[in-house]
């Protein structure tokens, strides 16, 4: 496989999983049972002051929640991007950091959220990490 290839994957597969993460983002407050519908409302009830504001849980879950919406395909865009410039410098510099911090961000999301979550990003830094081999070995594909 070629790294541009491998970048892609990963790249797809971060929106893929940005487009969950929005789904869930947005429909989070749609409690599947009376004791999550509970939980909910003590989020969205229960102020308390943060920084000269007053805040709730609810709204640092949702704010968090949006600025991932960001981020995620911020991510797929240098992975496509440093796919197209694997030659680059500034990628070979780079895309060490981007595939470090998606395995660590798997693994985030593993422990604290879902293994569904985790496997897209975890997988976008396997994809990274092999790319980065095929990139450091100078060879244009790696062999199955």
């Amino acid at each position: 496989m070629t790294a541009k290839l491998l970048l892609r994957i990963a790249a797809i597969l971060m929106l893929l999983h940005t487009l969950g993460h929005t789904i869930g983002a947005i429909t989070w407050k749609d409690a599947p049972n009376p004791a999550v519908g509970q939980v909910i409302n003590g989020m969205q009830s229960q102020h308390f002051d943060f920084m000269g504001r007053s805040v709730t849980l609810a709204g640092f879950f949702e704010g968090y929640g949006f600025i991932m919406i960001g981020v995620l395909p911020l991510v797929a865009i240098f992975l496509w991007l440093f796919g197209s410039q694997s030659a680059n410098p500034l990628t070979k510099s780079l895309l060490p950091v981007l595939a470090v911090f998606l395995l660590v961000m798997g693994v985030i999301e593993y422990i604290y959220f879902f293994p569904f979550a985790a496997a897209f990003t975890f997988l976008a830094g396997l994809c990274s990490v092999i790319a980065l081999v095929v990139i450091k070995r100078g060879k244009s594909t790696i062999q199955a």
